[in-house]
């Protein structure tokens, strides 16, 4: 199973809207397990981030205000690909995470792919004063 983000807006009488993924856009955002392995794992922690280790316990809904701190946050993490592809790979290494052997460039180029879906569907939201859930 994996995880998808979507953007959504609220919806005047309450709840949300999730709204249909457009053709040229992927809703890939990990597999389920990358929730502690990736998202919630501690170099993503260290870094300060506030959204993506919200994963390890819940889905994570970013509101519409929030939208541009959770853009940062995605910028903070591509920063540091190399750190979270490194604890990846000593975790596979250890046989201490559930996903495949690969090497760091593919890690980092895994997770790279993934925040591009998570920054593409940040920036929709932000164009249409939306908001984004990783479920």
């Amino acid at each position: 199973m994996s995880l998808s983000v979507d953007v959504y807006v609220p919806r005047a009488e309450g709840g949300i809207e999730v709204l249909d993924v457009p053709p040229e856009s992927s809703d890939v955002a990990g597999w389920e397990r990358w929730r502690t392995e990736v998202w919630g794992s501690e170099p993503v922690r260290s870094l300060g981030a506030r959204f993506f280790p919200r994963l390890a316990t819940e889905d994570l809904t970013v509101a519409p205000d929030e939208v541009s701190d959770f853009l940062a946050e995605c910028d903070l993490l591509r920063t540091h690909l190399a750190r979270i592809a490194d604890h990846m790979t000593a975790e596979a290494e250890a046989g201490a995470g559930t996903g495949s052997r690969k090497s760091h460039a593919e890690h980092a180029d895994d997770v790279s792919r993934r925040l591009d879906n998570i920054v593409n569907a940040a920036r929709r939201a932000l164009g249409i004063g939306g908001g984004v859930i990783i479920w």
